[in-house]
């Protein structure tokens, strides 16, 4: 497409490498070691069983785990939060969830802090939310791990990917490309579908080598089929929803579609908690991931999001739900475990308790399937007595 901003491709031909292998070098925090784990880590099995684990994907033998980090005999899942802002309610819930699913089953956890929105990452809140978890009373196996320590595998992985023209550079802003479309379309997050016919033609194989630009991800056509355990049998398009979706920002880091596909392969994360604004975002990073060649896709459980009265994903307007606020205030971390384990269906007249009665009482078959509403009566009841 002539014109100024147009997507551009380099035309150099490069060799594909013969594996991707991006090295482990987990990034570290100074509060790794005084919260990380809080008791053994032995509780009771489930009630319920998993869902069969997904077999690898076929496609070329890229990127391949480690040595010393191969198939493993127990699954794994990640708390992942993310030190935009402080934690709230919502993120309570889901942290809790995936918390009690993974100690009832015997899933190792992952203490993953997605800090990789630098401009969004105030001083200190990566250390406060680290500290908010371990005031719930949630532990964790392993971390926390920060993305931000170490972008190397991510380049490793675009140099994958661009030397195989599978990703290219594109300049183009939001607005030129809201105007090319024929019309806008957005998703909840505000994403605009990038329209097909603003990719480079042709793309070829091409070295990574400017990092302050976005690269874009040549995405397939075709419904990506998975599974998800609220969700059900799910298929998505991702080359109708998103088109080209962003793998490296003009920032010089990441995306959080290629971050989260790339430290889930590293940490052996095979399980997915999470919220199910993200449902969208999986088909996405099970695309990236076979074009990756990783060896297997974890399972999704994507919950349903916590809302204001309103109806819209709980926020600052709805009030200061903030969790930092209410241990602030005098209100322990057990009235917030209390409304959530409401919100959560556990049998019995609303109380409060500790994460390890959460635990004991937990059952994920009596979880709600439709949102949960944070009402005025909810608000009222988490403050009394403090």
């Amino acid at each position: 497409m002539p014109g100024r901003g147009r997507a551009r491709s380099s035309r150099q031909p490069r060799p594909s490498s013969p594996s991707f292998r991006p090295p482990h070098i987990p990034g570290s925090c100074p509060l790794a070691g005084s919260v990380r784990r809080r008791g053994p880590a032995v509780y009771p099995p489930a009630d319920v069983t998993d869902a069969e684990r997904p077999q690898p994907a076929p496609g070329p033998a890229r990127a391949q785990l480690e040595p010393g980090r191969g198939a493993k005999s127990f699954a794994v899942s990640r708390l992942a939060p993310s030190p935009t802002g402080a934690l709230h309610l919502g993120n309570a819930r889901t942290f809790l969830v995936n918390w009690a699913l993974a100690r009832q089953r015997g899933w190792r956890v992952v203490l993953r802090v997605e800090d990789l929105d630098t401009p969004r990452v105030k001083p200190g809140v990566v250390d406060q939310t680290v500290r908010t978890l371990a005031w719930l009373g949630l532990d964790w196996d392993e971390g926390p791990h920060l993305q931000a320590a170490d972008l190397g595998p991510y380049r490793a992985a675009m140099r994958e990917l661009a030397s195989r023209g599978l990703a290219y550079p594109c300049e183009l802003t939001r607005g030129e490309i809201q105007a090319a479309a024929s019309a806008p379309q957005e998703g909840d997050d505000g994403e605009i579908r990038f329209p097909p016919e603003l990719r480079p033609h042709p793309i070829t194989p091409a070295p990574f080598t400017d990092e302050q630009t976005n690269w874009r991800f040549v995405t397939p056509p075709g419904a990506v089929a998975f599974r998800d355990r609220f969700a059900g049998e799910v298929a998505i398009d991702p080359s109708e929803t998103v088109g080209d979706f962003v793998l490296w920002t003009k920032r010089g880091c990441p995306s959080y579609q290629l971050a989260v596909v790339i430290d889930d392969h590293r940490q052996g994360v095979t399980e997915v908690v999470r919220g199910n604004d993200l449902l969208d975002s999986a088909a996405r990073q099970i695309c990236l991931s076979r074009a990756l060649g990783l060896a297997a896709e974890p399972t999704y459980t994507h919950l349903p999001l916590v809302r204001g009265a309103d109806g819209k994903r709980l926020a600052k307007r709805h009030g200061d739900t903030r969790l930092t606020s209410y241990e602030g205030a005098g209100i322990g971390a057990e009235r917030v475990i209390g409304l959530v384990a409401s919100w959560c269906g556990l049998e019995g007249p609303r109380e409060a308790m500790s994460a390890r009665v959460f635990l004991e009482r937990f059952e994920f078959s009596r979880m709600p399937r439709q949102d949960v509403v944070f009402t005025a009566e909810d608000a009222r009841w988490i403050a009394e007595d403090s």
